[in-house]
């Protein structure tokens, strides 16, 4: 049986791997960029800053991916046009997005610097775990600015099929920002030790240099001249922005609901204590890992998903979609072992505390069981995304981490005494809901194209 699956989407695993792995590299950056600085924070300072990071974390990427979400509108647009072969109106895309960005990326800053300085003092944390995250919270929410930039054009260059470019920007900028960050927050060469403002600083420091180099990349390129033609960074045009609105924002909502419900996790689990939030971020920091690599995976579903939706192609829609299931539970598969496995030395990653290891090695556990469920609603969401499909999908999202996952944890953690590990059980509960109803989706959308292809055909 295994046999003939394998023959017959063969050709399509192929092209979907050709096409993630790039972007996978790339999608990776953004976890690694916080996974570095836990990693950093946890072996170079103690583990009151450690919270630190988990508590900024957990708000900064509740704004991040409103930003992160908006921008992803752009892709599926830009598939579907060049499957048209409409040339002139990707370059209009993209001067929109661009302005759409910048100014979402000021917004976002403002919001940081207006409510959440607010709103940090009023969540229950530990008070010295507050006073060492405002600096680091403060130099992540003026990065927004050039990330949304970066992202713009990455977006617009992974939507043409050009996915490699990114990966090497992401690999090189994060490799610098590693660096930047041992050398503040340790204090070298001359320089004074910055605790956990330093990991901060070289994430600035980091993505203003990624949005450089993406940006020229793209507009010095002779891959994208034929598709530059109608670009200009001053065009802004209602309608064009109206349409990339229409995909970006039920996607921004989508990832707010799913990380706002991470986020909320972090912050009931801030009001246990600092130990077990730091417990939290090693283990949500490991999970982040392979939900980005799954987020590849989705992101090239979205673009060749909206590619063959472009050219009217269904039945290879549905076959690449599916291609995409069959590789993402393979490989959640092999993390869940990993996890579940190596739940005792994983830990020792991020701190040696004796305290903190045990904790983190239970959540590990956890993570294993619902790494299939994370993995198969992302790549759901990437398919429908490619079909145009946001608003039903983001429904689905807030019903399975606000109405079922938050819910049930808050009960089973505080109500039934299990704590932490009460909390993760009510997140594997979303994670599953949402996994569920996802792939009905898409199962009722994709069949119901082809039947209409069929019919269409008949008729002919």
């Amino acid at each position: 049986m295994f046999s003939k699956i394998y023959t017959k989407y063969k050709p399509y695993y192929k092209e979907n791997l050709h096409l993630a792995l790039p972007i996978v590299g790339s999608q990776v950056g953004h976890t690694l960029v916080h996974m570095a600085d836990s990693i950093i924070v946890g072996h170079f300072t103690d583990t009151i800053q450690l919270a630190a990071v988990s508590l900024v974390n957990s708000i900064f990427m509740l704004i991040l991916v409103i930003g992160l979400g908006i921008s992803y509108g752009l892709t599926p647009l830009i598939a579907q046009e060049n499957g048209r072969q409409n040339y002139d109106e990707c370059g209009k895309l993209l001067s929109n997005s661009l302005m759409i960005n910048i100014c979402i990326g000021i917004l976002l800053y403002v919001l940081v610097q207006l409510g959440i300085f607010y709103v940090i003092d009023r969540l229950a944390q530990t008070p010295e775990v507050v006073r060492y995250a405002k600096p680091y919270l403060n130099l992540l929410s003026v990065s927004i600015i050039p990330l949304l930039i970066f992202q713009t054009f990455k977006q617009f260059a992974e939507g043409l099929g050009f996915t490699k470019q990114a990966m090497f920007v992401s690999i090189w900028g994060n490799a610098l920002n590693i660096i930047l960050g041992i050398i503040f927050v340790k204090g070298m060469f001359g320089i004074k030790s910055m605790g956990v403002s330093g990991v901060g600083l070289s994430t600035l420091i980091d993505r203003i240099l990624m949005a450089t180099v993406m940006c020229f990349y793209v507009l010095r390129s002779q891959h994208f001249k034929k598709y530059l033609t109608s670009f200009k960074v001053t065009f802004f045009d209602k309608i064009r922005a109206i349409k990339i609105a229409k995909i970006g924002m039920p996607v921004a909502m989508q990832y707010s609901f799913e990380i706002s419900a991470f986020s909320g996790a972090a912050v009931l689990i801030g009001t246990i204590g600092a130990i077990e939030q730091a417990a939290h971020q090693i283990a949500i920091s490991l999970a982040a890992m392979t939900y980005m690599i799954a987020s590849g995976v989705a992101s090239a579903a979205t673009i060749k998903t909206g590619n063959n939706f472009g050219k009217n192609n269904f039945d290879d829609l549905r076959k690449s979609a599916i291609a995409s299931y069959h590789v993402i539970l393979l490989f959640m598969s092999c993390t869940a072992v990993i996890f579940v496995l190596a739940n005792n030395l994983m830990p020792f990653i991020y701190t040696e505390d004796a305290a903190v290891i045990p904790i983190a090695a239970q959540l590990l556990i956890i993570a294993g069981f619902f790494q299939l469920f994370d993995g198969t609603q992302v790549v759901g969401l990437g398919v429908l995304r490619g079909m145009g499909d946001v608003n039903m999908p983001t429904l689905i999202t807030f019903l399975a981490y606000w109405v079922v996952g938050i819910p049930i944890g808050y009960v089973l953690g505080f109500h039934l005494g299990l704590g932490v590990n009460g909390i993760w059980y009510g997140l594997t509960l979303g994670l599953l809901t949402a996994s569920i109803l996802l792939f009905l989706r898409f199962q009722n959308k994709t069949k119901s194209l082809n039947y209409k292809t069929a019919v269409i055909s008949t008729e002919a």
